[in-house]
């Protein structure tokens, strides 16, 4: 045979038959547009009439479809499954979690008809179903807390949109919703938090920190990064929503569906303004508008100041200008000679925050005071850092009386709401010539700064300066109602030392600068009127007052989405062969051909510009009720994790070289109804669990085997083994150990070693016994680049991939791990003394029944009760904990 003949015999095997279950089929070139099944229109199928037989094992709808296809292929449904087995198979699918002994002892005693509806509505209304099925989602979109790639650095605030998915599931949130604030939530929804924090979607895959952050957008290599990072958008938009691998198309046509490169790109461009990062918002509509208020305020009034400045400038000149620039020279000389400003004064410690301290300075006699300027502390002690000991709440009097009891003017008065911390940078009051007067300067804390577990005020400088700008508080006399005197660090006298950036402490200097402002003060009396310099100050003290409102606002949240740039989106272009260097026609917005009267592909777009009303676009194009893909993959995807195989086996790829529908007419009867209805993933379970089908006993038959060996008509229920997340949550659940709380920042099961070039994740450091990290998998920190060795052992999903279906493999590494592993062996412990502690387990024969029973979810017969004393009084509780975690019958569900 010639080396020609043999590559297109080659190509010939290549392109047959793994394309739909029951034998190959020919590759017959690319699909057109809706010319193939998943593009057809979704038309509700009549649910079929079956036989007598069929009509008593029916329940729902389903169980007719697939009573009808079993008949043809000469098979029978199972029996039903053991009630024992079916709360244990409904726990972990809706919850991740196995029930209690007692759970299942009542279940099975139930003679309330109801019993089993009434479990899967209690399960559907539990806080863990979130968790669970969060859980599926995260796989699908590859989400993680690690950027990926060279340096692998941690992303702290990417759990907010994990979190969003837990209460998008737990809420029942309606489906085409839950796309939509995925992809323009803060388009579509700006007034809600779910609005912001889904676009966490866009974000979620891995990041070329490199080619995004060292690299500009200017370079080749910048240039590569960010199309590679709206491919990850567009792969994931697609293959998870519509079931379509478009990403095929980036560098040629789709050998096989109808998706050109034109296509693709055009996909490209409704991602082409979004970029990746931390991002700051409010959480309620309200306060975000209050913001917004007070910012366009402070806009306005920094305007007219720069007007009024601008006449000042337009008079001094040059003169003006060396005036500024030598009084900056003059300050940064200081600078660099000044201590830093975490040598200052710190309180005794106090128990709670609502204590009162106050320090206070002796100017030695009554002067004229214009301006007062006190500046933040800096302590590492907690990894506090800048700003360390500064109040919360607090105020600043001046007075001719050092007990502060008459003659009192508050001059800054913050202590009606907590103020953001300012760190080291100076903060300061200044008051007109000749208004404020007095000897004793006093600040005064009404609410302390947390430390760790107790609270301090702190303070690095406390100055004063006179009418004629000297620094008069310098070297003064410090009193207060407390202080920790521990030199160099803590001592009254750190507060009036002068040190601090910005404040000029020479003698010299000082005199220098007081002569040049004089001259500058000069300068702008002889540009502006009365009325004018009034309204200067005016001004300013407004734009301060705006200032220390924001300050003072709700802090915002920091999460790590998807997020549109200044400047609108980039020029996108159809790339030849996927070449950075060689683009080719512009791309304009739009989605793929699918065949579908008014649903067009290229999008019609009010403003062309406009990188909002590109994604808007998008997310009702991916929600219109006549795309059929978006319908079928989401009830696919929940068949699947329901039965372990969806009715189209490839769940994110609905395309020619995706499986054929084992059941296209039952697939397009859920779609229809889930789409027709409420959209509501919780009525989609109850639709299945309450079947028939899903009732099945998983025994084998060798008949049914021979005729269907994979199960794909579903004769029987498949047996699944328990995934990581399950295995690990259930073992800290048995032992005693599982912490429930939800939400918030994720759980590190490893030490963190920071390198120049990128983070080591050591988990073989990681204590076992940290309760921390006992909280459920799902809130687990997922690292892209160093998988956790034991869940990655049982099958964990890799973060850095789009998994519709996790691996399931048995091997003999699993065995060793569940037998071997320090997680393992230190809950085997927690389970022997939970066991030891529990009265109702007077002896090891009743503690080892107990065990067994809690793991397998039965009680032990004779000879496994025989065999498991034998153990217990040879090798100790703990060990026969372990074994009995060991058992298939632990690992696997029915």
């Amino acid at each position: 045979m010639s080396g020609r003949a043999i590559s297109r015999a080659i190509i010939a095997l290549t392109f047959v038959g793994c394309a739909g279950f029951g034998g190959a089929r020919a590759y017959a070139g690319p699909a057109k547009a809706g010319e193939w099944w998943s593009h057809e229109p979704i038309e509700r199928p009549a649910v079929p009439s079956v036989s007598e037989e069929g009509v008593r094992w029916s329940r729902t709808p389903i169980d007719r479809f697939i009573f009808q296809k079993l008949t043809e292929k000469e098979m029978r449904p199972s029996r039903e499954a053991h009630r024992r087995t079916l709360i244990r198979r409904l726990y972990y699918d809706l919850i991740g979690l196995p029930p209690t002994p007692a759970e299942i002892d009542a279940f099975v005693k139930s003679d309330d008809p109801n019993a089993y509806d009434e479990l899967v509505d209690r399960l559907l209304e539990s806080k863990h179903y979130g968790e669970r099925w969060a859980r599926h989602w995260l796989d699908v979109v590859h989400y993680g807390d690690t950027h990926g790639y060279d340096k692998d650095k941690l992303r702290p605030n990417a759990y907010h949109y994990r979190d969003y998915v837990i209460r998008a599931f737990q809420s029942d949130k309606r489906y085409s919703r839950f796309v939509e604030e995925q992809i323009a939530g803060d388009i579509l929804y700006p007034s809600t938090l779910d609005g912001m924090v889904a676009m966490g979607f866009m974000s979620a895959g891995p990041w070329d920190f490199i080619g995004h952050v060292e690299v500009p957008e200017t370079k080749i290599d910048g240039r590569r990064a960010r199309n590679l990072d709206r491919d990850d958008m567009v792969a994931t938009a697609m293959n998870t929503f519509v079931s379509s691998t478009v990403q095929c198309a980036r560098c040629h046509d789709h050998k096989f569906d109808p998706v050109t490169q034109q296509d693709y790109y055009n996909l490209q461009a409704v991602f082409a303004a979004l970029d990746r990062g931390d991002r700051e918002f409010d959480t309620d509509g309200e306060t975000r508008g209050r913001r917004a208020e007070l910012i366009a305020k402070q806009k306005k009034l920094e305007g007219e100041l720069e007007t009024i400045q601008k006449k000042i400038r337009d008079v001094g000149g040059d003169r003006l200008a060396k005036i500024n620039s030598e009084i900056e020279r003059l300050r940064d000389a200081s600078r660099a000679s000044s201590k830093a400003a975490q040598f200052g004064y710190h309180s005794q410690i106090a128990p709670k925050p609502d204590v009162t301290k106050w320090v206070q300075v002796d100017l030695g006699k009554t002067a004229k005071i214009s301006k007062i300027v006190w500046v933040g502390s800096h302590d590492n002690f907690g990894g506090i850092g800048a700003g360390f000991g500064f109040p919360q709440r607090y105020k600043i009097e001046v007075s001719n009386d050092p007990k502060f009891e008459k003659d009192v003017h508050i001059v800054v008065d913050r202590t009606k709401k907590n103020v953001a911390n300012p760190g080291v940078a100076p903060q300061k009051a200044e008051f007109a010539k000749g208004k404020l007067e007095g000897r004793f300067v006093r600040m005064t804390a009404t609410r302390l700064a947390l430390r760790a577990n107790d609270y301090i005020f702190a303070l690095a400088e406390l100055l004063v300066f006179d009418e004629a700008g000297a620094l008069v508080s310098h070297g003064r006399k410090v009193t207060s109602l407390d202080s920790i005197q521990q030199p160099v660090r803590w001592r009254r006298s750190n507060l009036v030392d002068g040190y601090y950036m910005g404040v000029t402490t020479n003698v010299e200097d000082r005199a220098t600068v007081a002569k040049l402002e004089a001259e500058r003060d000069g300068i702008i009396a002889s540009a502006l009127d009365e009325t004018t310099e009034a309204r200067r100050g005016a001004v300013r003290g407004e734009i301060e007052t705006v200032r220390r409102q924001i300050a003072g606002m709700t802090k915002r949240m920091r999460a790590y989405v998807g997020w549109p740039k200044r400047g609108g989106p980039r020029d996108i272009r159809v790339l030849d062969r996927g070449d950075i260097l060689k683009p080719g026609e512009p791309a304009v917005p739009g989605a793929i051909p699918l065949g579908t009267e008014g649903l067009p592909a290229i999008f019609d777009l009010q403003d062309a510009k406009n990188e909002g009303e590109r994604r808007v676009a998008l997310a009702r194009w991916i929600t219109d009720k006549r795309n059929p893909l978006s319908w079928r993959s989401i009830v696919n995807r929940v068949w699947h994790y329901h039965f372990g195989r969806g009715i189209v086996e490839t769940p994110n790829d609905f395309g020619k070289m995706g499986r054929l529908p084992t059941h296209p007419e039952l697939l397009d009867w859920l779609a229809a109804e889930f789409r027709d209805g409420d959209q509501s993933i919780k009525a989609l379970h109850r639709l299945i669990v309450r079947s028939s089908v899903y009732r099945q006993a998983s025994e084998p038959n060798e008949a049914f085997a021979a005729i269907d060996s994979s199960n794909a008509y579903l004769w029987r229920m498949n047996r699944r083994r328990l995934d990581a997340e399950s295995l690990r949550d259930s073992v800290l659940m048995i032992a005693g150990k599982l912490n429930r709380a939800q939400f918030g920042p994720g759980f590190r099961d490893f030490v963190l070693e920071k390198t120049e070039h990128s983070p080591h994740f050591e988990y073989h450091k990681h204590d076992p016994d940290d309760a921390m990290t006992h909280r459920r998998s799902v809130y687990r920190f997922l690292v892209r680049s160093s998988q956790q060795p034991f869940m990655q052992t049982l099958d964990c999903a890799d973060p850095s991939q789009m998994i519709d279906r996790r691996d399931e493999s048995l091997t003999v590494i699993q065995a060793l791990a569940l037998l071997n592993n320090r997680f393992m062996t230190r809950m085997a412990y927690h389970f022997a003394i939970r066991l030891e502690k529990d009265v109702g387990y007077k002896s090891d024969a009743a503690r080892v029944a107990a065990a067994f029973e809690m793991v397998t979810g039965r009680e032990p017969d004779d000879e496994e009760s025989a065999l498991l004393a034998t153990f217990v009084e040879s090798h100790g509780l703990a060990n026969t904990c372990r074994g009995i975690f060991n058992l298939n019958e632990f690992v696997f569900v029915d």
